[in-house]
């Protein structure tokens, strides 16, 4: 046969009588194929009448045809039994447009025929020279859309002026003069795009693969440093506790040794100021002798006092509990410095972990304003509040700033946190974190982020910053910008501001100890000021959360 069995149609290898593949194919005289079995089973009903039929054609034969197995038929159905099945068309292919019944997947795609075609229906493209000067394509099934809509013709050219597809007919009138190269150099140019953003992904997935390591080693050696500080901090404090015991017991024998001889002292001086009391008495009598020899003779002996001797004693028991003072104030000074030095090491770990314009994303978190929180006049939007001024239909709630223009977030904050702020050049807007209890209802300092000891916060004016926090007003210097950054390290208690632009900078850094979680929160204490909180994440969901 002239055409391989890979291009022909399963439907005219059926038998026309039983409609399966044909088995034991045989050929009538009048040229019809069919099943052997199927052919003599219906001439085996037509024995009584001694005239045999084709059933397809209804010619006659007499006598009964004798019927030998086609063998080149035979041939064509084996080849085709072993036809791969992923070669026809699935509901999601593109079928070629020339296979009739069963259609095979088309390969390629004409733009001059308007057709698709299969492997085995493709072969005139490449062999007939009156196909060779049409362009084919990938198959597709929207081959209207690969065409000139107003001239009918295969869009071959991209005009970069107008950012589009063309016709070479296109190009010669609506699009004369404009920058325009070919279809083929655009997908060249498009590739060569694609190519160096791949291998920026590629880099940014080992920067971040790298951020990661250096982050899991700096965390896994601030651990170790953490149980190291409190190993040590354990050690010093059962010294301490054991050499407090060993100065007690040293300070109580030296008390016990001194007040031994301070008693003994204590009595002899005693039993001196008695004898002088009787000696005085005596004198006092002699005083009253006229007789000047008389006198003399009776006190001739002389009057004792107590001696420097004993004096000393007591000056040296002085000396000695000073000294043993001074050496336990000694031993806690070192004890002392060893803490302090500790905690510097620590603090230039934790330092480490604070986030950079490239790193900042890894510490990022998400916000939600609370409106049970907010005052009635800021009116929330998503991600933004603004200073409405006009009362907003919230419900009552014992949770809402009634006086304060201000608004907390829901998420409580007890680890290492990132958010930034986009905010209006042309007000003042307050950033702060504040424990939940922070007070709500009244005009008092209480209740105003930055005037208590339960919030921090940072004034951003259009040309300046200061920080708040229990009363204490502090100026804060850094460039001006619309975009503030702040990171909040809970554990380590730490709460960083920064502004964001082509760089990162430090405006402000408190260091304290944080005693329960933290919530963001804003103020804005001037009509129709606005802020937003920024979605530093990934950038597709960011994109989801901006179209709901």
């Amino acid at each position: 046969m002239a055409e391989s069995s890979s291009s022909l149609d399963p439907d005219r290898l059926r038998c026309p009588i039983c409609l399966d593949q044909m088995k034991v194919p045989v050929t009538t005289a009048c040229g019809h194929s069919y099943c052997m079995s199927c052919i003599k089973s219906c001439w085996d009903e037509e024995d009584r009448r001694g005239v045999y039929s084709c059933p397809q054609c209804r010619q006659t034969f007499t006598p009964r045809p004798v019927l030998c197995r086609n063998t080149m038929l035979a041939e064509v159905v084996e080849k085709l039994k072993k036809t791969p099945a992923d070669q026809y068309a699935g509901p999601e292919d593109v079928e070629c447009d020339v296979c009739t019944g069963r259609k095979r997947k088309a390969v390629n795609s004409c733009l001059v025929c308007q057709a698709s075609y299969c492997e085995s229906h493709l072969q005139p493209h490449y062999e007939s020279p009156a196909f060779k000067k049409h362009k084919l394509t990938d198959a597709t099934g929207h081959l209207q859309d690969k065409l000139c809509s107003q001239h009918d013709k295969p869009l071959e050219v991209y005009c970069r002026t107008d950012q589009q597809y063309i016709c070479y007919l296109c190009m010669t009138y609506e699009h004369r003069g404009h920058d325009t190269i070919s279809a083929a150099t655009r997908r060249e140019e498009i590739q060569l795009q694609l190519g160096v953003r791949q291998r920026k992904l590629q880099q940014s997935e080992k920067e971040l693969q790298e951020l990661t390591k250096v982050v899991n080693s700096v965390t896994l050696f601030v651990q170790e440093a953490e149980e190291h500080s409190g190993r040590v901090l354990t050690e010093m404090i059962h010294l301490i506790e054991s050499r407090d015991s060993v100065v007690k017991g040293l300070i109580r024998e030296q008390e016990k040794a001194v007040l031994n001889q301070v008693n003994g002292l204590q009595e002899q001086l005693e039993e001196e100021i008695t004898e002088l009391k009787r000696r005085c008495t005596e004198f006092e009598g002699l005083l009253q002798i006229e007789d000047p020899i008389h006198f003399i003779q009776t006190t001739s002996a002389p009057l004792e006092f107590p001696t420097s001797s004993r004096m000393n004693l007591i000056v040296d028991v002085r000396s000695a509990v000073s000294e043993l003072k001074r050496t336990l104030e000694d031993v806690l000074q070192e004890v002392d410095d060893l803490q302090v030095a500790t905690l510097r090491s620590l603090k230039k770990i934790i330092n480490l972990l604070e986030p950079t314009l490239t790193t900042r994303t890894a510490f990022a978190c998400q916000l939600t304003l609370d409106p049970d929180t907010a005052h009635r006049d800021l009116r929330l939007e998503k991600m933004e509040v603004e200073f409405y001024g006009q009362p907003q239909p919230y419900p009552d709630s014992p949770h809402r700033f009634k006086w304060y223009y201000q608004v907390l977030c829901k998420e409580g904050l007890s680890g290492c946190c990132y958010w930034e702020v986009e905010r209006s050049m042309d007000y003042e807007v307050h950033l702060a974190v504040s424990y939940r209890g922070i007070g709500r209802s009244g005009w008092g300092r209480d209740c105003c982020f930055g005037y208590n000891e339960y919030s921090w916060s940072l004034v951003c004016t259009p040309s300046s910053y200061s920080f708040r926090h229990d009363k204490t007003d502090t100026s804060v210097s850094g460039p001006p910008s619309s975009r503030i950054g702040v990171y909040l390290n809970h554990k380590a208690g730490i709460l960083s501001f920064y502004s964001i632009s082509d760089a990162m900078t430090l405006l402000h850094r408190v260091q304290t100890t944080f005693t329960e979680p933290l919530y963001a929160g804003f103020a804005l204490p001037w009509f129709w000021s606005k802020l937003k909180i920024c979605n530093i994440g990934n950038k597709e969901k960011q994109k989801k959360d901006e179209e709901r």
